[in-house]
């Protein structure tokens, strides 16, 4: 429509590129606000952000306008996902909490890039098209009602009332008989008023063996980022119809995620998560020499790269818990996601990159996904084993020499040699 074509065609790309900028931005305050004013003010204020700038987006009378709009739908999006994922953590029991987390939260996203196909085919027009795709966030909006706050953050800003009374609902719902004193505002007040030592994003940076691990992460996200986002965004250019790509590369993500989960409760991580990444890779890596005519067969190695990128990237969120202490994991995931929304950012870069060679985007990606790979095989191995606490108690990654520096490391080395003696305290 604004003639984003030849020599303006570079703007299709930072468009995208700007919708995660807004990502970027709201990842970095979306934490910070939740925790300051309540997971359900934010989710839900995000929500209004995300439905109303799209909107707007809808009237656009120039592409300047759309992608500054852009910048600010990216902004609520990530925002209300981040805030509906922690919520949820934060409000389900233990053995739901799993099931929500992994096939939960994903399944019910690959559902809704479904239907991003289905609603371009029938409405051919981008204004309707993005109307149609805004509207639904309005149904929401009964929601409120039904959603609770999260107890655990009222706990921590010490309204216990308001947390008991939500937890004795839940009671109720479920049939159960609450005890008739659930929090004891003494007990909590004294846990809330103790001191706690202050982490700084430079603590990723105090030892060896965390500084290392960090580096990995960083560059391990930052690929499948690329990887993922720019799969997504290739099925445009594959051969056959745009609608059904784009449909095949929301389903696959179906069977990714349910093997990444079945993975994730059975096998070691660090085997897993490589084995998720060669096959994404390879299979990439062999598009170039599919013969032209056999079109099926190169559609069918793209699904089998994104069934490979996008295990790897629902199973990596865990693994990177799990290696990081509890003092610095939320510094440690955070930093991780930072390296893939730059990796997200640059991904529609990758794809331009095919309207000089059809194959590039593929051979860069795919030697990215192998090389991270191999990467992961360097990690330490923390399937079975109990979450550090502390960064002396983190695993060691393979190749570093380890000299205890403290009787907290020694103890840490004797937990890593006997597992199961130390499970009973893990937390």
């Amino acid at each position: 429509q604004w003639n984003l074509v030849c020599d303006n065609d570079w703007k299709g790309p930072l468009s995208t590129s700007l919708f995660f900028v807004g990502v970027l931005l709201g990842s970095f305050v979306s934490g910070q606000l939740s925790d300051k004013f309540g997971r359900k003010n934010v989710l839900f204020a995000t929500l209004a952000m995300q439905t109303g700038f799209s909107f707007v987006q809808v009237f656009s009378t120039s592409w300047e306008m759309f992608s500054v709009f852009f910048v600010l739908v990216g902004m609520g999006q990530i925002s209300n996902y981040v805030a509906a994922f922690v919520l949820g953590t934060e409000i389900l029991g233990k053995s739901v909490r799993v099931l929500f987390c992994t096939l939960g939260v994903c399944i019910f996203y690959a559902f809704g890039y479904m239907l991003l196909p289905l609603f371009a085919y029938f409405i051919r027009d981008w204004r309707m098209l993005l109307l149609a795709l805004t509207l639904p966030g309005l149904l929401c909006i009964p929601l409120w009602w039904v959603i609770p706050e999260s107890p655990r953050w009222l706990i921590s800003q010490g309204r216990f009332q308001e947390a008991e009374d939500i937890i004795r609902k839940a009671a109720k719902t479920n049939g159960l008989t609450a005890p008739d004193v659930i929090l004891d505002p003494s007990e909590l007040q004294d846990l809330n008023s103790q001191k706690q030592q202050t982490y700084t994003i430079l603590d990723l940076m105090k030892t060896r063996n965390i500084l290392t691990i960090t580096i990995m992460s960083v560059i391990l996200w930052m690929i499948i980022s690329v990887g993922y986002f720019g799969l997504s965004l290739d099925t445009p250019n594959l051969h056959g119809d745009v609608y059904v790509n784009c449909f095949l590369s929301a389903v696959i993500e179906v069977p990714a995620y349910v093997i990444s989960w079945l993975l994730l409760r059975n096998l070691p991580r660090r085997y897993s998560m490589a084995a998720a990444l060669f096959l994404g890779g390879c299979v990439l890596l062999f598009i170039q020499l599919v013969p032209s005519h056999i079109r099926a067969l190169s559609i069918l190695l793209v699904m089998l790269g994104k069934f490979g990128i996008t295990s790897a990237f629902s199973m990596v969120y865990v693994y990177t818990a799990e290696l990081y202490p509890t003092v610095v994991r939320n510094m440690g995931v955070g930093a991780s996601s930072m390296a893939s929304r730059l990796g997200s950012i640059l991904s529609p870069y990758f794809v331009y990159l095919g309207a000089y060679d059809r194959f590039l985007p593929y051979i860069l990606m795919g030697s990215l996904t192998v090389l991270s790979g191999i990467l992961t095989l360097f990690l330490p191995e923390s399937y079975g084993m109990p979450l550090p606490d502390t960064i002396d108690q983190m695993l060691l990654v393979k190749g570093l020499e380890y000299r205890p520096a403290s009787s907290s490391t020694r103890d840490s080395k004797e937990e890593e040699e006997n597992p199961e003696i130390f499970k009973s305290t893990a937390f």
